[in-house]
């Protein structure tokens, strides 16, 4: 009734694809980057963040026929 302890390695040793450059990234505390997989790509990605670079499509709005011609 011994622990396995191969489940719990392979979660600290835990290879992700890095969402800026898509290089391999550890994602494990060992990584104050994760999910990135350096400081370089977190702030790229911030960067894109800040300069609206990733938006999401506006949704036309729903007209009030209360509130046309106001």
């Amino acid at each position: 009734m011994g622990t396995n302890p191969e489940p719990a390695l392979a979660a600290v040793n835990k290879t992700v694809r890095c969402p800026a450059c898509g290089g391999p990234s550890v994602y494990a505390a060992s990584n104050p980057q994760r999910p990135f997989c350096s400081p370089r790509c977190r702030q790229h990605d911030l960067g894109a963040w800040a300069s609206e670079a990733f938006k999401l499509p506006e949704q036309q709005p729903e007209t009030d026929p209360r509130f046309e011609g106001s």
